[in-house]
């Protein structure tokens, strides 16, 4: 029996554990299939105070650090959640274990809102990609383009105009106004990249002969690319869950409407910026939560 399950191994989840580690609770956190979830993928980390290095360079140190609490960190990842009639959790994995528990931490973050159009499901992984610093190296010295207008298509885009030929962001509005001031001059001082803007994708097609793509927007004009990548948005990981957990239409998670023993933190929390330190802000909060409610039961 565990004190503390964490899923998700990214800033929220491994804040998480170096709290309820220090508190002596017996923690593992459930890490997925891979570490770090999106702060993992980051190639330049600016924004999270105190770090210079890559998102995952300070993963790694978050989890020595809870690891050097106690913390077990082990890739596997829920499937289901089952409530005890002892008001303890059973955690189904992946892995075929059910592991049992006084309190579950959900820190599973977010993933990337697919694109709903014709041609994107087709091409997807053959053009058409969702992480600029997973993919972007195929594209060396070739055409690509960024899909979104908030702070993660530009930074992809930035990202990428490094390694490209040529970067074009394509974005629905007239301008980018929900990205950072200093994304949209940095955007702008680069020569290899250019904008369109008032432009919605309609489809995505081969051109006949080569791999090259053919992108049809609404107004029916047409785009030669290489690859694609999108940056339209996020939708929280929380389809392990049961359907009596209230959700809002991003399926993120109010913290009040969870039961008893159950606590969220990061990206799937309803109602905050999905920023790291926010991540590592309510990683916290969760943290101390579930000491406070394993204290109040011994």
């Amino acid at each position: 029996m565990y004190d503390v399950i964490i899923l998700g191994s990214g800033p929220a989840g491994l804040t998480a554990a170096i709290y309820t580690g220090r508190a002596n609770k017996k923690t593992v956190v459930l890490a997925g299939s891979a570490l770090g979830g999106q702060t993992g993928e980051i190639a330049k980390l600016e924004n999270y105070p105190g770090w210079a290095g890559s998102g995952m360079e300070l993963i790694q140190f978050m989890k020595k650090q809870a690891e050097s609490f106690g913390a077990k960190i082990e890739f596997a990842s829920a499937t289901d959640i089952k409530f005890n009639d002892d008001n303890t959790y059973t955690v189904i994995c992946d892995n075929g274990k059910n592991l049992d528990t006084k309190t579950v931490i959900l820190a599973t973050g977010a993933k990337a809102r697919r694109l709903e159009i014709e041609g994107a499901r087709e091409f997807f992984g053959h053009g058409v990609s969702y992480c600029a610093t997973c993919d972007g190296f195929f594209y060396s010295g070739r055409d690509v383009l960024v899909y979104g207008g908030g702070n993660a298509a530009l930074n992809d885009a930035l990202y990428l105009s490094d390694i490209a030929k040529s970067v074009t962001i394509v974005y629905r509005k007239s301008e980018f106004f929900r990205a950072e001031g200093i994304l949209r001059d940095r955007v702008a001082e680069k020569e290899n990249i250019k904008c369109m803007y008032n432009t919605e994708l309609k489809s995505i097609a081969q051109k006949d002969g080569n791999d090259k793509l053919i992108v049809t927007t609404t107004d029916d004009r047409e785009i030669e690319t290489d690859g694609i990548f999108v940056a339209i948005g996020h939708e929280a990981n929380t389809d392990y869950l049961s359907e009596n957990i209230k959700r809002d239409d991003m399926g993120r998670l109010d913290p009040s409407s969870l039961p008893a023993g159950m606590f969220v933190a990061g990206d799937v929390e309803s109602n905050i910026k999905m920023q790291i330190a926010t991540a590592v802000g309510t990683g916290c909060t969760a943290g101390m939560n579930a000491i406070a409610y394993l204290n109040s039961k011994e």
